[in-house]
C-alpha cells in the first residue's frame, strides 16, 4: 500500500468507485480508494437496482442522465458487463392529485431535455402486461430509464479507474483521519498511514462514524429498506420499471418474474448506537410483519404477485439523510469531503454524481448547483442524533408523498426559537422552518384583511393565506415588523481582517466605520458563492449577515481562505444576537419616540442608539424597498426590543 496519495477515497462502494474512476479520468492518477471489507460489501450489493432520471431539481436530475450516459458506455470500455437495461419507467397516477403531480412532470422533463411522455392507462398497461388499470387515471413513461446490476457496475467503475491510474485497497479499514490546523493530512488505517491532501468521505451507511474521525457531522440515519424477488413466470423481459406512489410500491422485472418494493410508513431506523464493525455484505432479518402492507398494496396492482413465489424478501439499511438530498462536498475542515447519504438512489446517481464531486475537487467548483445537496447546508441542529432521526425519519416515511409549493416538514419541530418567538405565537403567526429556526411565513388573523380570490388556482395555491398580501399592503403603506433572528452572523476581525474581505468580497468593504456594503464572494470560474451584507463595526472588525440557510457554509467560505497566521479570527455569532426589522413609510414615526438618539443618519450606514431601554446596533438597510431599520440587540434583550 502506497504511502501518499493525492487524494485517498473511504469506501468501495458504486459512489466511492464512481468518484475514484472520475478523479482518474480527470487526471488525477496519483489517488487510492481504501475499503474496509470488500468492494460492494456495504450497501451497494443489496441495492434494488432502478435508475430513474427525472427529479425535482435540475441540477439532480442532470446527475442523474449523466449515470444513464455512463452506464451505456462503461461496460465496453472495459470490457464487463453492467447489467444496464434501458427498459423505460412507468409512473401511474392513481388521484387527481398525482395526475396534476405527473402533468407538471412532463413539464419539468421538457425543460431538462428527457422525452417523458403523460400515456393513459391502457398504454401503460400495454407496456407492463401484469398491472390492473383499476383506479389509474394516467401515467408518466420515460423510454431512458432503467435498472442496472449493482455489483457488475461497481466493478465495472473499479476496472476503470484502475486502468486510469487509481489503486484500490480492499479489506483497509480507516482508524483515524489525521488533521493538522484544520486541514486534513491524510488517512491512519489497520495497514499504515497514507498522506493526503485530499480526504473523500464516501462511506455509505458508515459515513457519520467516518466523519467523526474528523471532527464532522455527517447527518444520516441507515434504514432498513425490504424488496422481494419472485421466481421466473414467464412476464416479459423489457418490461418497463413501475412505480404507483398512491400504493407506496414500485416494480421491475427481473428474469421473467419481479422485485416489488416500497416506502413504508413506519420506517425502521437501524444500529442507532453504532453500525457493528463486522458488518460486511450482510443483511438484516426478514421483516415480512411491516413489509405485509406494501405487499397488499402491490398486489392491488399487480395481482398475480399474490401467487407468485417469492424467492427471498431482502432487507438492507440504506442511508437516508434530513432533507431526502445527497451530502456532497467540501465540509469545515479543508480537503475533507464528503459523498454520502445517497436515500437508497446511490445507484441511479453514482456515475453523475462521480463526476460531479471530482470536478469539484479537481476545478473548485462543481459544474451544476448542488446547493440543496451541499455539506454544509445542515446547521448546528444536526448535531444532535435526535433530532436527524425525527427528521430523517420523516423523510423516508413521506418519500413517495406529493410535495406542494411551500410544503414544510413537521419532525423535530419547534427547535431553535428567537426571543419573540412567543409573541408571534401570541399574533397567530403560521411559521415555517429553515436550518431549525421558526420562522414566520404570515399571520392567520390578518387573512380577513386579504383577498382571497387571490389564491393561485391549483397546486401553488394549497400553502397559502390570504394574509399574505394584506401584510405587503400594510408594510408598503404604513409599517411592519420583521423577526430576522435567525439570519446567520459571522464576525471577522483581527488585523489582517480589512485585506481578507477585501480580497475575497467583489465590492469594496473596507469603508469608513459605520459603512454597510452589499456584496458577493466569487469562486475562481466568477461564479457566486456568497451574497450578503457586510458591516465595518471597528478598524479591524466586521459582521457579515447572510441568509439563514447559508450560515455554515459562508462561515466555511470565508474560514477556508483565511490566513493561518492568526491575524485573522472568524466566527459566527448567529445565536449572540437578536435581530428585529422595522420598514414602511411609518417606520421613523414609530421609533422616534422609543429613542433620545437621532435617527438622522443616511441609508447603508450604522451606529448604536438605544430602543427604549435596549441598547441596539441599527442598521439602515432595506430588503422591502422602504424606510427603515434592522435592529440588533444582544439575545438576552430580544423578547424586549420586540415589545
Amino acid at each position: 500500500m502506497r504511502a501518499r496519495a493525492r487524494a485517498v477515497v473511504i469506501g468501495g462502494g458504486v459512489g466511492g468507485c464512481s468518484i475514484l474512476y472520475w478523479l482518474a479520468r480527470l487526471g488525477w492518477d496519483d489517488v487510492v480508494l481504501v475499503e474496509r471489507a470488500d468492494l460492494t460489501s456495504g450497501s451497494t450489493f443489496h441495492s434494488a437496482g432502478l435508475v430513474g432520471q427525472l427529479r425535482g431539481s435540475l441540477s439532480l436530475t442532470k446527475m442523474m442522465m449523466a449515470s444513464v450516459d455512463l452506464y451505456r458506455t462503461i461496460g465496453k470500455e472495459v470490457g464487463l458487463e453492467t447489467g444496464w437495461r434501458e427498459v423505460g419507467s412507468l409512473r401511474l397516477a392513481s388521484s387527481p392529485e398525482r395526475l396534476e403531480e405527473i402533468a407538471r412532470q412532463a413539464g419539468w422533463a421538457k425543460t431538462f431535455g428527457l422525452p417523458l411522455e403523460l400515456i393513459s392507462a391502457a398504454e401503460a398497461q400495454e407496456l407492463f402486461p401484469p398491472m390492473t388499470t383499476d383506479g389509474v387515471l394516467g401515467a408518466a413513461y420515460l423510454p431512458t430509464d432503467g435498472y442496472v446490476d449493482p455489483s457488475q457496475l461497481t466493478f465495472a467503475l473499479a476496472e476503470g479507474a484502475r486502468r486510469a491510474g487509481a489503486e484500490i485497497e480492499t479489506n483497509t479499514r480507516v482508524t483515524a483521519i489525521a488533521t493538522e490546523r484544520g486541514r486534513v493530512t491524510g488517512v491512519v488505517t489497520d495497514r499504515g498511514e497514507i498522506e493526503a491532501e485530499v480526504v473523500v468521505n464516501a462511506g455509505g451507511m458508515f459515513a457519520a462514524e467516518l466523519g467523526r474521525l474528523a471532527g464532522v457531522t455527517v447527518p444520516i440515519v441507515p434504514m432498513a429498506h425490504e424488496y422481494l424477488v419472485t421466481r421466473p413466470t414467464g412476464l416479459p423481459l423489457d418490461m418497463p420499471t413501475m412505480r404507483d406512489p398512491s400504493l407506496l410500491v414500485y416494480f421491475r422485472p427481473e428474469s421473467g418474474g419481479l422485485v416489488m418494493g416500497g416506502y413504508e410508513r413506519d420506517p425502521a431506523p437501524w444500529s442507532l448506537d453504532g453500525i457493528p464493525p463486522d458488518f460486511n455484505g450482510k443483511l438484516l432479518e426478514e421483516d415480512w410483519p411491516r413489509f405485509e402492507p406494501l405487499l397488499e398494496n402491490a398486489i392491488r396492482r399487480v395481482p398475480a404477485l399474490e401467487e407468485m413465489e417469492v424467492v427471498r424478501l431482502i432487507n438492507g439499511p440504506e442511508a437516508f439523510t434530513p432533507d431526502g438530498e445527497f451530502i456532497l462536498g467540501p465540509t469545515d475542515v479543508r480537503g475533507f469531503w464528503v459523498a454520502a447519504g445517497f436515500c437508497a438512489h446511490g445507484l441511479a446517481g453514482a456515475g453523475g454524481m462521480g463526476k460531479l464531486v471530482a470536478e469539484w475537487i479537481v476545478e473548485g467548483t462543481p459544474s451544476l448547483d448542488v446547493w440543496h445537496m451541499d455539506s454544509r447546508r445542515f446547521g448546528a441542529a444536526y448535531a444532535s442524533r435526535s433530532y436527524t432521526l425525527a427528521r430523517t425519519t420523516e423523510v423516508y416515511s413521506t418519500y413517495y408523498d406529493v410535495k406542494y409549493p411551500g410544503h414544510e416538514r413537521e419532525a423535530g419541530r419547534p427547535l431553535r426559537l428567537s426571543p419573540a418567538y412567543p409573541r408571534l405565537q401570541e399574533l397567530g403567526a403560521v411559521c415555517g422552518e429553515m436550518s431549525g429556526w421558526e420562522r414566520a411565513n404570515w399571520f392567520e388573523p390578518n387573512a380577513p384583511a386579504g383577498d382571497e380570490g387571490l389564491r393561485p388556482r391549483g397546486w401553488a395555491g394549497r400553502n397559502w393565506s390570504p394574509a399574505i398580501g394584506a401584510e405587503h399592503v400594510a408594510c408598503r403603506e404604513a409599517a411592519a415588523l420583521f423577526d430576522e433572528s435567525s439570519f446567520a452572523k459571522i464576525e471577522v476581525a483581527g488585523p489582517g481582517s480589512a485585506e481578507l474581505l477585501e480580497w475575497l468580497c467583489d465590492n469594496r468593504v473596507a469603508r469608513d466605520v459605520g459603512a454597510i456594503t452589499y456584496t458577493q464572494m466569487l469562486n475562481a470560474k466568477g461564479g457566486i458563492e456568497c451574497d450578503f451584507t457586510v458591516t465595518r463595526l471597528t478598524e479591524d472588525r466586521f459582521r457579515i449577515v447572510t441568509g439563514t440557510a447559508f450560515g455554515r457554509h459562508d462561515l466555511a467560505w470565508i474560514r477556508q481562505h483565511a490566513p493561518d497566521d492568526g491575524s485573522v479570527d472568524v466566527r459566527d455569532v448567529t445565536s449572540a444576537y437578536a435581530c428585529i426589522g422595522l420598514w414602511g413609510p411609518a417606520s421613523r414615526t414609530i421609533l422616534a419616540p422609543l429613542t433620545t438618539d437621532p435617527l438622522d443618519f443616511p441609508y447603508m450606514r450604522a451606529r448604536e442608539l438605544a430602543v427604549g431601554d435596549v441598547p441596539c446596533l441599527a442598521l439602515r438597510v432595506t430588503y422591502v424597498g422602504e424606510l427603515g431599520w434592522e435592529l440588533y440587540c444582544p439575545s438576552e434583550f430580544g423578547l424586549r426590543l420586540w415589545d
